[in-house]
């Protein structure tokens, strides 16, 4: 399975295309948009009618709405599958989606939720209770990528055929139906090997093709929600490489691109597509060997920040695409939890060499190990002049994610890893994004390994308690989580960056084609447009 770890927020400029809250649409395309009445005018004004095609920088074989992690599938999925309630990534927002209407409050740990009046799988097969049952049991399992962010669910069972019960571990939980929006609905008896290959859903797309070149949607004839397919396709093109992406994007060939390249920004335009801009929680972080000296002096790992000469891996790497952080969290109002820490790292050689002769360490030689992305591979030579400044001798090892979290799952005993992640396309809340790196898992566990420290405990212990706060409670509680570890730094960010989406998006061309659409802005997940229609 694809590291989730090892790719960046841009792989979400798609979500949405038709099962989320918003439409992505090009030249002379629509999308999805609110459901008609059969014959009505406005549903023969509205009528798309063609292909969509997106040229996407990701790759997968694993489509398993339970399981992947891959950017590819993640967004195909949010148009054929859908949980009982969806995210909206504009803002983080909630909709309904198979369910009916809001969690009923049975008591402080019991919610009751009703299914959507019909709702149905592209195959025919009426929705169940016990397929929401079944579909929490598969995304909940033991060992699943998915058990940290799910566990303030303690159950989710079927009432009736058209109720789930569900109980949470944390009374007057607040975030339900956020945490609910994570688990996908598929049929309880598909197998895994079925989902793995090509999802059966209740979305308004359904898999036609998947192959490693192309994945195909087509509308599915049972969907019953809100939000309607109205072309003919969505095409996916695999286009990993940067230039062919673009390339694409010019001639037309993809009418929407994701993870546009900085330099690539300028050409596109002029070519006359739109680019569109947003800052997310795409990271480029750093970890430490806790378990390895000097790693395991907090004075160390502070110095190593200090020294990072953030504005140039900012201009040289990222061409500007990309902001230093203050906080855990983005400065960004799509990030209201934001909280300035109360260590922020800007460069200061002269007070990470004071750091150094604190802390009694003699830097020596030391390996930073980075993954393949270009951009994490140009930071690792800013990175490594930094802290050859410092005193230290780095020797940079560069290998594909998959190969680079092998080894350090395996046991070695690395020193530094530079690597990309985002779990943002899984909610925004503070304590999901929290939990992904610092919550009692597999980073925590074996890859940092901080989890038995004095200040590992301190923070899961207020990350509980914040969890069952609220109001200004809860932000007073999470802010001394992002105190904590920008002062320890276990692992922690260095560059929050920005992700471009480019699309063909003219109102009229020579050939008559008019596009209207209802632009709805970009989230910080990317372009979306809503309520997009062509006339001819």
């Amino acid at each position: 399975m694809e590291d989730f770890m090892s790719m960046n927020l841009s792989r979400r400029s798609f979500l949405g295309l038709g099962g989320g809250a918003a439409a992505l649409a090009g030249l002379g395309l629509a999308g999805c948009g609110k459901k008609e009445e059969a014959g009505s005018d406005s549903a023969a004004a509205t009528a798309g009618g063609g292909e969509l095609t997106v040229g996407t920088a990701y790759a997968t074989q694993n489509y398993h709405p339970s399981t992947t992690s891959s950017a590819l599938a993640l967004s195909a999925n949010l148009n054929v599958v859908e949980g009982l309630y969806e995210l909206d990534f504009h803002d983080y927002s909630t909709r309904p989606a198979l369910a009916a209407g809001d969690p009923t409050k049975v008591d402080d740990t019991t919610f009751e939720v009703t299914l959507r009046d019909g709702a149905k799988f592209s195959d025919g097969s009426a929705v169940t209770a016990e397929d929401v049952a079944s579909s929490f049991k598969r995304s909940s399992a033991s060992g699943n990528i998915y058990v940290s962010m799910l566990t303030p669910i303690a159950s989710v069972e079927a009432k009736d055929e058209k109720t789930v019960t569900i109980k949470t571990a944390v009374p007057n939980f607040s975030l339900l139906k956020e945490r609910l929006a994570i688990v996908k609905v598929v049929p309880t008896a598909a197998t895994d090997e079925e989902l793995t290959a090509k999802p059966t859903g209740t979305g308004p797309w359904m898999f036609s093709e998947v192959s490693d070149a192309t994945v195909t949607l087509v509308p599915n004839e049972n969907y019953n929600g809100e939000l309607v397919a109205k072309d003919n396709s969505i095409r996916y093109d695999v286009l990993k490489d940067a230039t062919a992406r673009v390339t694409a994007a010019q001639q037309g060939t993809t009418l929407i691109s994701e993870s546009v390249p900085a330099d690539s920004i300028d050409q596109l335009k002029s070519a006359g597509m739109s680019v569109d801009t947003v800052q997310g929680f795409g990271t480029r972080f750093m970890m430490f060997n806790v378990a390895k000296a000097p790693w395991d002096n907090v004075k160390v790992r502070q110095a190593v920040m200090f020294a990072l000469n953030y504005d140039q891996m900012i201009t040289n790497a990222m061409n500007g695409m990309a902001a230093a952080p203050s906080c855990y969290l983005p400065n960004d109002k799509a990030f209201p939890n934001y909280h300035e820490a109360s260590v922020v790292y800007k460069y200061d050689l002269e007070k990470a060499k004071a750091l150094i002769a604190e802390s009694g360490v003699t830097p020596g030689e030391v390996t930073l190990r980075t993954t393949d992305k270009d951009d994490i591979v140009a930071m690792s030579t800013q990175i490594k002049n930094d802290l050859d400044a410092l005193g230290f001798k780095v020797t940079i090892q560069t290998d594909t994610s998959a190969a680079t979290y092998a080894a350090i799952d395996g046991g070695e005993a690395y020193d530094l890893l530079l690597a990309p992640g985002d779990p943002s396309c899984f909610g925004a809340d503070p304590d999901l994004l929290l939990n992904w790196w610092y919550g009692d898992n597999t980073w925590m566990q074996k890859r940092c390994p901080w989890k038995e420290s004095a200040e590992w405990k301190t923070l899961s212990e207020t990350m509980a308690s914040a969890l069952a706060a609220k109001g200004e409670e809860q932000q007073k509680l999470w802010n001394s989580c992002f105190d904590l570890i920008a002062e320890n730094v276990p692992l922690y960010p260095v560059l929050q960056v920005k992700t471009s989406t480019a699309s063909w998006r003219e109102t009229a061309n020579g050939d008559g084609v008019k596009v209207s659409a209802d632009f709805a802005g970009i989230g910080t997940t990317g372009i979306a447009l809503t309520g997009v229609t062509t006339v001819k």
